[in-house]
């Protein structure tokens, strides 16, 4: 893939799991992704930007992943002969448990999906181990070169993946719970669990070790699938972008297996941010998102060896990869208590919560941007950290998300590694002045609205249709993205598909920025968000797209706003 800067491209970005397909098993997929890709290729995308891919924990959200490298069973496209292992009487008999139309309607509903990819998952692996005659491939000598590949993997992921597949067999061991520091004593500590299950008989060690093969063939087969993916996205003539998210959950298998290179008692997150009207816990405190801050002087004696099986990892599906929160690199806002206690400090006081605290309190980890020393001691090592994820990425280019409380050495210092950054137009405001797109450097990435934000079309109905008490900062949003675009209204009957969406999509294409990426629901003009920053609502990362992609394609009225789109990309040279 050509990704020179020299090259204006367009992208757009959708949460798989929201993705619909016909045949889906209630959640997007690999094979829905493979339609979102020619969809995106026909208008003239070409990127496909995805949120991070990791396996989820029981909190179902992408950034709070119980691994760092290991991949969501749930994104597979599981369906006979898919895994090579899966006939079509094991994939019917399983489907024949399940209300499929049930659980394809409406928001996903993790519990019953991870289920049903479980069991077809386990079918796969036991034709697998068992070499059935009745799976395919058929022959004993492709079933054997299967075998062989199989074990390749295995050693040569064997850093991160036997630890993971430990990890996961104990999470089964105690009750699907992966909150390990509530295990029995003999489990909470990898060194007591393994030598736990050395104490075992011989029948028990047997079934312990069958389901860390099975853990680890999934996540072959899901290399597989992703590798797959990202070669057909090449032949489309689309790039995919993927994510790292900057932490991992407390409770991963990461911080299980490397306690030593991770603070279990301080909790990364985000100062205090008053534009979030959404959550009175992240304007007062800030957003505590309970991923343990890292040591970084133990990661640097191990070379980065953590950060680099990361990047290698997310390489094999992508072309590109996003780092949330790279800000994080230099210094980190951290909290002294766990989310689950963010209620009890939420209505406290200053002096209430260091006495509850025993005198700590939140701040900057390692040190503050108070004074040029502490800021220079900041860019140095944050610096230092990133040039081993830029050693590790090859090919690959690396975006930051560097949006929030950016201080003034971050972006230069981006620029100076070739990191390109996010400009969101109606925060790029300075001076009184929005910042013409013209004006955008060129290593950068322009898009109004990711995952964590209201869409343009919630915008307006919060401004000019529904009034709330947050209608004034909606509308002064909308005043900047015009200004940006250079809409001036005819006169007052302004709609907002007919008028101003076209005109806010023209601008972001036009502008000087290297990407320019439009969220699905922004794509669609659709209201809907995917998560709410700072909430542990319920409906975060459930929300799935109303149409299927191929209803999308088929759509009149969706087939007329994309030759819109396509004609916007021809005219700013971005197709």
């Amino acid at each position: 893939m050509n990704l020179s800067p020299e090259k204006k491209i367009a992208g757009v970005l959708a949460p798989l799991f929201g993705l619909r397909g016909e045949k889906d098993l209630g959640i997007g997929d690999i094979a829905v992704l493979r339609e979102f890709i020619d969809w995106a290729a026909e208008i003239g995308f070409k990127l496909v930007q995805l949120l991070p891919i990791n396996e989820m924990g029981g909190d179902n959200s992408p950034y709070n992943a119980i691994s760092a490298i290991a991949i969501e069973p749930t994104t597979l496209h599981l369906a006979p002969g898919s895994p090579e292992d899966l006939t079509r009487e094991d994939y019917e008999s399983v489907l024949a448990e399940v209300d499929l139309t049930k659980l394809r309607h409406g928001a996903v509903k993790y519990g019953p999906v991870k289920k049903l990819k479980r069991r077809l998952l386990e079918k796969a692996f036991a034709n697998f181990t068992a070499h059935a005659s009745q799976g395919r491939p058929s022959s004993a000598e492709a079933m054997a070169g299967r075998q062989s590949k199989f074990r390749d993997f295995c050693d040569q992921e064997s850093a991160w993946l036997n630890d993971y597949a430990f990890f996961r067999a104990l999470v089964e061991e105690n009750g699907e719970s992966e909150a390990w520091d509530n295990w029995p004593s003999e489990h909470q500590h990898i060194e007591t669990a393994r030598a736990w299950l050395d104490q075992q008989s011989s029948e028990k060690k047997k079934q312990f070790h069958e389901r860390e093969h099975f853990f680890q063939y999934v996540q072959w087969i899901a290399n597989e699938q992703w590798s797959a993916i990202k070669v057909y996205a090449e032949e489309r003539g689309v790039a995919l972008m993927g994510d790292i998210p900057f932490g991992v959950s407390f409770y991963s298998a990461d911080v299980f297996a490397r306690p030593d290179e991770f603070a279990h008692d301080w909790c990364g997150g985000a100062p205090p941010e008053s534009h979030f009207k959404d959550d009175r816990f992240t304007q007062k405190w800030g957003q505590n998102w309970g991923i343990p801050i890292f040591h970084w002087d133990m990661m640097r004696h191990r070379n980065f060896d953590w950060w680099r099986q990361r990047v290698r990892s997310i390489r094999r599906s992508f072309h590109l990869f996003r780092i949330d929160h790279i800000l994080g690199f230099y210094r980190i806002y951290a909290f002294p208590w766990r989310p689950q206690q963010n209620k009890k400090f939420l209505p406290l006081e200053w002096n209430q919560m260091l006495e509850r605290t025993g005198g700590r309190s939140p701040h900057f980890h390692p040190r503050d941007d108070s004074n040029p020393d502490n800021c220079e001691a900041n860019r140095t090592e944050g610096e230092n950290y990133l040039r081993a994820v830029l050693e590790e990425s090859g090919d690959a280019r690396v975006i930051g998300e560097d949006l929030g409380t950016v201080p003034e050495y971050v972006r230069p210092s981006l620029r100076s590694l070739g990191v390109a950054g996010f400009k969101i137009p109606q925060w790029e405001f300075y001076h009184g002045r929005v910042t013409p797109g013209a004006e955008y450097e060129r290593l950068s990435v322009a898009t109004y609205a990711t995952h964590d934000h209201k869409p343009m079309r919630a915008l307006w109905e919060e401004a000019f249709e529904r009034p709330t008490s947050t209608s004034d900062q909606a509308r002064a949003e909308l005043e900047k993205i015009a200004t940006f675009c250079g809409f001036t209204p005819a006169n007052e009957q302004i709609e907002f598909e007919r008028d101003f969406y076209p005109a806010i999509m023209d601008g972001l294409f036009k502008s000087e920025s290297w990407f320019t990426i439009v969220m699905i629901t922004d794509l669609l003009a659709r209201k809907y968000r995917f998560n709410i920053p700072g909430t542990a609502a319920s409906s975060n990362w459930v929300r799935r797209m109303q149409r299927t992609v191929s209803q999308l394609r088929s759509s009149p009225k969706e087939r007329k706003r994309m030759q819109l789109i396509r004609a916007l990309l021809q005219k700013s040279g971005r197709v």
